[in-house]
Protein backbone atom coordinates (compact mmCIF):
# COMPACT_ATOMS: atom_id res chain seq x y z
CA UNK A 1 0.00 0.00 0.00
CA UNK A 2 1.19 3.38 -1.21
CA UNK A 3 1.88 6.00 1.76
CA UNK A 4 -0.18 8.78 2.57
CA UNK A 5 3.34 10.41 3.30
CA UNK A 6 6.69 9.35 3.48
CA UNK A 7 9.42 11.34 4.82
CA UNK A 8 12.87 10.50 4.09
CA UNK A 9 16.18 11.17 5.36
CA UNK A 10 15.00 15.01 5.35
CA UNK A 11 17.31 17.41 6.34
CA UNK A 12 16.56 21.17 6.79
CA UNK A 13 19.30 23.90 7.54
CA UNK A 14 17.81 27.79 8.28
CA UNK A 15 20.90 30.61 8.37
CA UNK A 16 23.50 27.41 8.92
CA UNK A 17 21.57 26.28 11.63
CA UNK A 18 19.97 22.07 11.60
CA UNK A 19 16.72 21.98 12.75
CA UNK A 20 15.68 18.80 11.13
CA UNK A 21 17.97 16.30 11.21
CA UNK A 22 17.81 13.07 8.62
CA UNK A 23 13.94 12.89 9.97
CA UNK A 24 12.47 9.10 8.31
CA UNK A 25 8.68 9.30 8.88
CA UNK A 26 5.95 7.05 7.35
CA UNK A 27 1.76 7.86 7.59
CA UNK A 28 -0.61 5.18 6.03
CA UNK A 29 -3.59 6.31 4.46
CA UNK A 30 -6.32 7.02 6.60
CA UNK A 31 -4.02 7.49 9.64
CA UNK A 32 -4.08 9.68 12.20
CA UNK A 33 0.17 10.45 13.36
CA UNK A 34 0.78 12.49 16.63
CA UNK A 35 4.20 14.19 16.62
CA UNK A 36 5.15 15.31 20.50
CA UNK A 37 7.67 17.03 21.19
CA UNK A 38 8.34 20.29 23.22
CA UNK A 39 8.66 23.83 22.07
CA UNK A 40 11.77 24.00 18.98
CA UNK A 41 12.05 20.81 18.86
CA UNK A 42 11.47 21.27 15.11
CA UNK A 43 7.57 20.23 14.42
CA UNK A 44 6.41 23.36 12.79
CA UNK A 45 9.73 23.04 10.58
CA UNK A 46 8.78 19.37 9.60
CA UNK A 47 4.99 20.18 8.91
CA UNK A 48 5.86 23.29 7.14
CA UNK A 49 8.25 21.55 5.19
CA UNK A 50 5.96 18.90 4.08
CA UNK A 51 3.53 21.58 3.16
CA UNK A 52 6.16 23.37 0.84
CA UNK A 53 6.54 25.95 2.40
CA UNK A 54 10.00 25.43 3.13
CA UNK A 55 12.33 23.43 0.91
CA UNK A 56 14.60 20.37 2.25
CA UNK A 57 18.20 20.50 2.12
CA UNK A 58 19.01 16.95 2.02
CA UNK A 59 16.25 13.95 1.75
CA UNK A 60 13.39 13.72 0.04
CA UNK A 61 8.91 13.98 0.92
CA UNK A 62 6.44 11.94 -0.93
CA UNK A 63 2.82 12.30 -0.69
CA UNK A 64 0.54 9.62 -2.34
CA UNK A 65 3.06 8.30 -3.88
CA UNK A 66 4.41 11.54 -5.41
CA UNK A 67 7.96 12.87 -4.77
CA UNK A 68 6.84 16.41 -4.10
CA UNK A 69 10.01 17.58 -2.18
CA UNK A 70 13.71 17.00 -2.88
CA UNK A 71 16.93 19.20 -3.06
CA UNK A 72 16.26 18.93 -6.95
CA UNK A 73 12.03 19.33 -7.08
CA UNK A 74 9.74 21.33 -5.31
CA UNK A 75 6.38 21.09 -5.85
CA UNK A 76 4.77 24.71 -4.64
CA UNK A 77 1.91 24.14 -1.77
CA UNK A 78 -1.26 24.55 -3.25
CA UNK A 79 -0.13 21.36 -5.98
CA UNK A 80 0.11 19.51 -3.03
CA UNK A 81 -2.89 17.72 -1.66
CA UNK A 82 -2.62 18.79 1.93
CA UNK A 83 -5.00 20.86 4.55
CA UNK A 84 -2.61 22.64 6.79
CA UNK A 85 -3.92 24.22 10.40
CA UNK A 86 -1.02 27.22 10.90
CA UNK A 87 -0.12 27.45 14.89
CA UNK A 88 -0.33 31.04 13.83
CA UNK A 89 -3.05 31.53 12.41
CA UNK A 90 -1.96 32.81 9.48
CA UNK A 91 -5.86 34.41 8.08
CA UNK A 92 -5.95 36.76 5.62
CA UNK A 93 -6.60 40.39 7.33
CA UNK A 94 -9.11 41.53 4.15
CA UNK A 95 -11.31 38.49 4.33
CA UNK A 96 -14.21 37.72 6.78
CA UNK A 97 -14.27 34.70 8.85
CA UNK A 98 -16.76 32.91 6.53
CA UNK A 99 -14.87 34.32 3.11
CA UNK A 100 -11.67 32.55 4.63
CA UNK A 101 -13.34 29.31 5.10
CA UNK A 102 -14.89 29.25 1.78
CA UNK A 103 -11.80 30.38 -0.24
CA UNK A 104 -10.03 26.89 -0.78
CA UNK A 105 -13.86 25.70 -1.49
CA UNK A 106 -13.73 28.66 -4.31
CA UNK A 107 -10.31 27.79 -5.51
CA UNK A 108 -11.35 24.31 -6.57
CA UNK A 109 -14.50 26.13 -8.92
CA UNK A 110 -17.37 25.00 -5.34
CA UNK A 111 -20.13 27.41 -6.62
CA UNK A 112 -20.01 30.34 -4.14
CA UNK A 113 -23.45 29.98 -2.75
CA UNK A 114 -22.36 25.78 -2.12
CA UNK A 115 -18.93 27.59 -1.00
CA UNK A 116 -20.49 30.03 1.38
CA UNK A 117 -23.24 27.03 3.00
CA UNK A 118 -20.56 24.52 3.39
CA UNK A 119 -18.14 27.72 5.20
CA UNK A 120 -21.10 28.42 7.45
CA UNK A 121 -21.88 24.82 8.63
CA UNK A 122 -18.26 24.32 9.37
CA UNK A 123 -18.29 27.43 11.23
CA UNK A 124 -21.56 26.43 13.32
CA UNK A 125 -19.84 23.07 13.89
CA UNK A 126 -16.95 24.73 15.77
CA UNK A 127 -19.21 27.18 17.58
CA UNK A 128 -18.61 30.45 15.62
CA UNK A 129 -21.47 30.79 13.06
CA UNK A 130 -21.79 34.17 14.45
CA UNK A 131 -18.53 35.47 13.81
CA UNK A 132 -18.98 34.48 10.11
CA UNK A 133 -19.03 38.45 9.11
CA UNK A 134 -15.69 39.28 10.86
CA UNK A 135 -12.58 40.08 10.20
CA UNK A 136 -9.57 38.79 11.92
CA UNK A 137 -8.62 41.92 13.73
CA UNK A 138 -12.02 41.78 15.13
CA UNK A 139 -11.73 38.23 16.74
CA UNK A 140 -10.00 37.42 19.82
CA UNK A 141 -6.95 34.27 19.33
CA UNK A 142 -8.71 31.56 19.68
CA UNK A 143 -11.45 32.51 17.85
CA UNK A 144 -9.01 33.20 14.77
CA UNK A 145 -7.33 29.68 16.01
CA UNK A 146 -10.64 27.94 15.09
CA UNK A 147 -11.41 29.82 11.85
CA UNK A 148 -7.90 29.11 10.52
CA UNK A 149 -9.10 24.87 11.39
CA UNK A 150 -12.47 25.51 10.12
CA UNK A 151 -10.64 26.77 6.11
CA UNK A 152 -7.87 23.69 6.51
CA UNK A 153 -11.05 21.29 7.24
CA UNK A 154 -13.21 22.89 4.06
CA UNK A 155 -10.22 21.64 1.75
CA UNK A 156 -10.86 18.10 0.45
CA UNK A 157 -8.08 17.03 1.16
CA UNK A 158 -5.55 13.68 1.52
CA UNK A 159 -3.58 14.62 3.85
CA UNK A 160 -4.10 17.06 6.89
CA UNK A 161 -1.11 18.74 8.90
CA UNK A 162 -2.40 20.16 11.96
CA UNK A 163 0.26 22.58 14.11
CA UNK A 164 -1.29 22.50 17.88
CA UNK A 165 -4.91 23.29 16.68
CA UNK A 166 -6.59 23.24 20.04
CA UNK A 167 -3.91 25.14 21.36
CA UNK A 168 -5.62 27.87 22.44
CA UNK A 169 -9.21 26.56 23.05
CA UNK A 170 -11.09 25.71 26.05
CA UNK A 171 -12.27 22.32 26.75
CA UNK A 172 -16.04 21.87 25.66
CA UNK A 173 -14.32 23.87 22.20
CA UNK A 174 -11.43 21.53 21.87
CA UNK A 175 -13.57 18.66 22.08
CA UNK A 176 -15.62 20.06 18.96
CA UNK A 177 -12.71 20.75 16.88
CA UNK A 178 -11.69 16.84 17.39
CA UNK A 179 -14.86 15.56 16.72
CA UNK A 180 -14.55 17.64 13.39
CA UNK A 181 -11.48 16.79 12.58
CA UNK A 182 -11.88 13.35 12.84
CA UNK A 183 -15.28 13.21 11.25
CA UNK A 184 -13.72 15.24 8.20
CA UNK A 185 -10.57 12.69 7.93
CA UNK A 186 -12.71 9.81 8.10
CA UNK A 187 -15.52 10.91 4.96
CA UNK A 188 -12.61 11.87 3.49
CA UNK A 189 -10.16 8.59 4.11
CA UNK A 190 -7.35 10.92 4.58
CA UNK A 191 -4.44 10.70 7.18
CA UNK A 192 -3.13 13.51 9.83
CA UNK A 193 -0.16 14.65 11.34
CA UNK A 194 -1.32 16.37 14.26
CA UNK A 195 1.88 18.28 15.88
CA UNK A 196 1.17 18.60 19.98
CA UNK A 197 3.43 19.17 23.44
CA UNK A 198 0.34 17.55 25.28
CA UNK A 199 1.14 13.81 26.04
CA UNK A 200 -2.83 12.99 26.63
CA UNK A 201 -3.82 15.07 23.60
CA UNK A 202 -1.27 12.55 21.24
CA UNK A 203 -2.01 9.22 23.09
CA UNK A 204 -5.96 9.72 22.95
CA UNK A 205 -6.38 11.02 19.52
CA UNK A 206 -3.36 9.46 17.38
CA UNK A 207 -3.13 6.16 16.08
CA UNK A 208 0.58 6.41 16.48
CA UNK A 209 2.97 8.67 18.49
CA UNK A 210 6.41 9.93 16.98
CA UNK A 211 8.48 11.54 19.73
CA UNK A 212 10.30 14.46 18.19
CA UNK A 213 13.39 15.61 19.96
CA UNK A 214 16.53 18.16 18.55
CA UNK A 215 15.36 17.64 15.06
CA UNK A 216 15.13 14.03 15.34
CA UNK A 217 12.48 11.47 15.62
CA UNK A 218 13.51 9.69 18.84
CA UNK A 219 10.56 6.41 18.85
CA UNK A 220 7.35 5.88 16.99
CA UNK A 221 4.75 3.51 18.12
CA UNK A 222 1.49 2.96 19.22
CA UNK A 223 0.41 5.04 22.28
CA UNK A 224 0.05 2.41 24.55
CA UNK A 225 3.70 1.55 23.02
CA UNK A 226 5.06 5.16 24.00
CA UNK A 227 3.80 5.80 27.02
CA UNK A 228 3.90 1.97 28.59
CA UNK A 229 7.49 1.23 26.88
CA UNK A 230 9.51 4.27 26.30
CA UNK A 231 12.77 4.05 25.05
CA UNK A 232 14.47 6.18 27.47
CA UNK A 233 14.57 8.82 30.32
CA UNK A 234 13.83 11.92 28.46
CA UNK A 235 11.07 10.14 26.23
CA UNK A 236 9.41 8.65 29.65
CA UNK A 237 8.79 11.98 31.05
CA UNK A 238 7.75 13.44 27.73
CA UNK A 239 4.74 11.10 27.43
CA UNK A 240 3.69 11.54 30.66
CA UNK A 241 3.11 11.35 34.51
CA UNK A 242 5.98 9.03 35.79
CA UNK A 243 8.79 8.32 38.69
CA UNK A 244 12.47 7.29 37.60
CA UNK A 245 14.38 5.62 40.27
CA UNK A 246 17.78 4.02 39.87
CA UNK A 247 17.06 0.02 39.97
CA UNK A 248 20.36 -0.80 42.24
CA UNK A 249 18.30 1.23 44.82
CA UNK A 250 15.24 -1.35 44.95
CA UNK A 251 14.73 -4.83 43.74
CA UNK A 252 12.99 -4.50 41.05
CA UNK A 253 12.19 -8.62 40.20
CA UNK A 254 9.36 -8.09 38.08
CA UNK A 255 11.02 -5.31 36.00
CA UNK A 256 10.77 -5.47 32.00
CA UNK A 257 12.71 -3.76 29.42
CA UNK A 258 15.71 -3.58 27.75
CA UNK A 259 17.79 -1.31 30.23
CA UNK A 260 19.74 -2.38 33.45
CA UNK A 261 19.90 1.15 35.30
CA UNK A 262 17.05 4.25 35.59
CA UNK A 263 13.49 2.41 36.19
CA UNK A 264 10.49 4.27 35.16
CA UNK A 265 6.75 3.73 37.34
CA UNK A 266 4.16 5.42 36.33
CA UNK A 267 2.00 6.62 38.93
CA UNK A 268 -1.48 3.95 38.19
CA UNK A 269 1.33 1.08 38.48
CA UNK A 270 1.61 1.53 41.77
CA UNK A 271 -0.92 0.11 44.15
CA UNK A 272 -0.80 1.35 48.10
CA UNK A 273 -0.68 -1.84 49.46
CA UNK A 274 2.22 -4.21 49.36
CA UNK A 275 5.59 -4.71 51.63
CA UNK A 276 7.53 -1.53 50.97
CA UNK A 277 7.02 1.22 53.34
CA UNK A 278 6.74 5.15 52.57
CA UNK A 279 5.30 8.18 54.14
CA UNK A 280 2.77 10.73 51.75
CA UNK A 281 3.93 13.48 51.64
CA UNK A 282 1.58 15.34 48.92
CA UNK A 283 -1.70 14.61 48.40
CA UNK A 284 -3.32 16.72 45.11
CA UNK A 285 -7.34 15.97 44.49
CA UNK A 286 -7.77 16.06 41.05
CA UNK A 287 -11.57 15.30 40.70
CA UNK A 288 -11.73 12.20 39.17
CA UNK A 289 -8.80 10.40 40.77
CA UNK A 290 -5.96 11.60 43.61
CA UNK A 291 -2.60 12.04 42.80
CA UNK A 292 -0.09 11.36 46.05
CA UNK A 293 3.88 11.59 46.14
CA UNK A 294 5.33 8.89 48.86
CA UNK A 295 8.93 8.44 50.06
CA UNK A 296 10.40 5.58 49.51
CA UNK A 297 13.48 3.99 50.22
CA UNK A 298 14.00 3.67 46.27
CA UNK A 299 13.02 7.79 46.43
CA UNK A 300 9.68 10.16 45.41
CA UNK A 301 7.41 7.97 43.93
CA UNK A 302 4.17 9.21 42.39
CA UNK A 303 1.03 7.39 42.51
CA UNK A 304 -2.66 8.03 41.00
CA UNK A 305 -5.91 6.13 42.64
CA UNK A 306 -9.16 6.85 41.86
CA UNK A 307 -12.19 9.16 43.60
CA UNK A 308 -11.26 11.39 46.62
CA UNK A 309 -7.61 11.17 48.86
CA UNK A 310 -7.06 7.67 50.80
CA UNK A 311 -4.60 9.49 53.56
CA UNK A 312 -3.57 12.50 54.51
CA UNK A 313 0.12 14.11 54.46
CA UNK A 314 2.33 12.51 56.96
CA UNK A 315 0.54 9.16 56.23
CA UNK A 316 2.53 5.93 57.00
CA UNK A 317 1.15 3.55 54.11
CA UNK A 318 2.65 0.38 52.04
CA UNK A 319 2.80 0.30 48.66
CA UNK A 320 4.15 -2.03 45.59
CA UNK A 321 4.67 -1.63 41.59
CA UNK A 322 2.37 -3.92 39.70
CA UNK A 323 4.71 -3.29 37.03
CA UNK A 324 7.53 -1.52 35.92
CA UNK A 325 9.92 -0.21 32.81
CA UNK A 326 13.51 -0.16 32.99
CA UNK A 327 15.15 2.52 30.63
CA UNK A 328 18.02 2.05 28.21
CA UNK A 329 19.25 5.44 29.66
Amino acid sequence: MTAALDVRGVEVRIAGHVILDGVDLAVAPGELLALLGPSGCGKTTLLSTVAGFLAPTAGEIVIGGTVVASPAIHRPPERRSVGFVFQSYALWPHLTAIETVAFPLRAVGTPANQARSRAGEILASLGIADLADRLPGDLSGGQQQRVGLARALARDADLYLLDEPTAHLDGSTRIAAEALISAQREARGAAAVYATHDPAEALGLADRVALMRDGRIIQVGTPTEVYERPVDTWAARLTGPVSIVEAPRWSFDDGEGPGTGAVAIRPEWVHLEGSSPATVTAVRFRGSFTDLTLDTEAGPIEARVPGAPPHRRGDAVRWTATRTWRLTS
